[in-house]
């Protein structure tokens, strides 16, 4: 063999080589989870701590634990936490999310890269629906807990101007919190916004303990599905609450789960969600201070009574009414009620599993049809919707960009139409396919899907007996 040939031989031999090693590593990472892979890394023994601090002499903020920085202090800029998200703890955890670099030059935040190929990777694929470029900061600030397992994340959205409501509910809840807040990618944005956020993780002892943040840094508004699903993505417990930050806790719905079994069996299942029931005062000024709010279902048929209190957007019934709210108001102490008239328009705020029940479309941008759509997949997936009688939450009043609303309104109206009707050809083909059509586990789509013309006309034959 020639000199020539002896060379391109190696340099063939080295190729395959990588490749495999480079396959091998990604193995690695899936299968064995980013603990084996960072202790390989480090030096360490599997199941050594991953908390590694590395000083480069930028004076920055540690977003794990709130601490705030001061002229001059030097502080870690890189820093790895025990931070992970359980993809599938009956089988095996991967802790893919450990690292946030957040860097804090001459007054301004940069954030450097935050994820690693892999974890890029995969939110590709997670979000692969949503608006895109998109920058996901999964555990910006990481509350330090600790939680139980079986407790309930709050999962909510908010952004800058929303920042003194949600250090409200945080407040009233004082339980674990998993929210999702959008930045605008601009210098000074990011600057303002995190600077907002970083004075108030670290001056309260409740936001540190219970609160995790996930920054999504871009140049979208009003992705709400997207950061819906980020939030209750990681959630660290077994039960969600989906929330808007608005809304007051008026009652101690985790004391009724706590004291009834037959709840927790439900949630557990997968295939049931707990509607709490939401209000609104009439007068916009009166509702603008939780202070005066009810805290008992006593109080609050008092103010329905006086015309002071309305179900939750009385103007747009098809938003709430299969809450059947006058059985409520007639409900016995401690009942729970299962949703008989639903309709596709309907978006209670619902406890439910975090793994199990489908996640939220999140081809729906800006206001209009977005929550519905969450709710009518799960509600076509056979999730039952029962209502908890002796709770309820009420609005804070503010201010709507009326204008986005009605243009984002009717753009979403002409994508929910379509994705009804995609989502009932999908779940009815899987239900055929798996046997299952002419089950009780169909039965919620079956009637659904009924409704729709183009599915009576092209399907008929998925419609079951």
């Amino acid at each position: 063999m020639s000199p020539l040939s002896r060379a391109w031989h190696l340099c063939i031999v080295s190729y395959i080589a990588a490749s495999v090693l480079y396959t091998t590593s990604f193995l690695v990472i899936y299968l064995f989870g980013a603990p084996l892979k960072a202790a390989i890394e480090l030096g360490l023994p599997s199941g050594s701590p991953l908390w590694v601090a590395k000083e480069t002499g930028e004076r920055t903020t540690n977003p794990s634990n709130g601490d705030a920085f001061s002229d001059g202090q030097r502080i870690p800029s890189v820093l790895e936490s025990p931070g992970g998200y359980n993809i599938d703890s009956d089988m095996f955890s991967v802790n893919l999310w450990q690292q946030t670099n957040v860097s804090h030059r001459n007054g301004a935040f940069d954030l450097e890269r935050t994820l690693s190929a892999e974890q890029q990777l995969v939110f590709s694929k997670a979000f692969a629906t949503s608006m895109n470029p998109t920058k996901i900061v999964p555990y910006f600030y990481k509350a330090s807990g600790p939680f139980e397992q079986d407790d309930v994340t709050i999962t909510s959205i908010i952004t800058s101007n929303r920042l003194d409501v949600f250090a409200r509910l945080v407040a009233r809840y004082q339980g674990p919190i998993s929210v999702t807040l959008h930045v605008k990618n601009t210098t000074s944005e990011l600057t303002r916004v995190l600077g907002q956020l970083r004075k108030a993780y670290s001056s309260s002892d409740l936001m540190s303990r219970y609160v995790d943040v996930h920054l999504v840094v871009d140049s979208f508004e009003r992705q709400f599905n997207t950061w819906r699903n980020i939030a209750r993505l990681f959630a660290r417990t077994d039960y969600i609450l989906m929330l808007d930050v608005d809304f007051y806790l008026c009652t101690d719905f985790r004391a009724s789960l706590n004291k009834n079994p037959w709840i927790k069996r439900q949630l557990e299942s997968g295939m049931a969600a707990m509607v709490i029931p939401a209000f609104e005062f009439t007068g916009f000024e009166e509702g603008k201070d939780p202070s005066n709010f009810p805290e008992t279902k006593k109080d609050l048929l008092k103010l329905v009574k006086r015309g002071r209190i309305d179900m939750f957007h009385a103007g747009w019934k098809p938003g709430h009414n299969s809450t059947d709210y006058p059985r409520f108001y007639s409900a016995s102490p401690g009942e729970i009620y299962q949703v008989k008239e639903y309709q596709s328009a309907y978006e209670p705020y619902v406890i439910l599993k975090k793994n199990g029940p489908p996640w939220c479309e999140e081809r729906f941008v800006g206001y209009g049809g977005n929550k519905a759509a969450c709710l009518f997949e799960m509600y076509l997936a056979g999730v039952t919707y029962y209502v908890l009688s002796d709770h309820f939450l009420i609005h804070q009043n503010h201010l709507y960009e009326e204008t986005a609303r009605r243009t984002e309104r009717k753009y979403n109206r002409k994508i929910y139409a379509g994705f009804k009707e995609e989502v009932c050809f999908r779940y009815l083909r899987s239900y055929r396919d798996t046997g299952l059509l002419n089950t009780t586990r169909a039965r919620n789509a079956v009637a659904e899907c009924k409704k729709l013309k183009p599915i009576r006309i092209s399907a008929p034959q998925l419609l079951g007996d």
